[in-house]
């Protein structure tokens, strides 16, 4: 996970903008927290935010993914640190989606990260699962315009 932290980061050379959805917001959680001046704003959609999720009733997809994918690294997803402490400092108004069907990450779990981050806004997608983005493209689309066009 360092290694693919690190790869962003490396990327971050002027202001831009994080997308990104499950897994993939750790590394913008953890990008932002490595370059703030220049992460202008994050949209994060159905992720851990690093917080351990059974207290609000997840799915644990690890069993799952690994038996019906089983050369996947088991580093990605034995990865458990948790940032729950560290998004207070996050600064960037940042956009959070989430489904209200999502077992893997529960509604829960967005509300517990929009009360850490001082600047952010939760939308929750009606029917939503944990591929929400792509289901419901043409619902999220629009209020990520939007979120992007009035980030300051």
């Amino acid at each position: 996970m360092d290694d693919l932290v690190e790869r962003v980061v490396a990327e971050i050379d002027r202001p831009c903008a994080l997308i990104a959805q499950s897994m993939g917001c750790i590394m913008a959680i953890r990008a932002t927290l490595e370059q703030p001046g220049f992460v202008t704003h994050l949209v994060l959609a159905v992720t851990s935010g690093g917080m351990d999720l059974q207290r609000f009733g997840a799915l644990n997809w690890r069993p799952l993914m690994y038996a019906a994918n089983p050369s996947f690294p088991r580093w990605f997803a034995d990865y458990n640190e948790d940032l729950s402490c560290l998004l207070p400092k996050i600064q960037a108004p940042t956009l959070l989606l989430w489904g209200d069907a999502d077992p893997i990450s529960p509604v829960g779990v967005g509300r517990e990260i929009a009360s850490l981050l001082p600047n952010a806004k939760l939308h929750i997608v009606s029917g939503g699962d944990h591929n929400l983005a792509m289901a419901h493209a043409k619902e999220v689309a629009p209020l990520i315009d939007a979120h992007l066009a009035n980030a300051v």
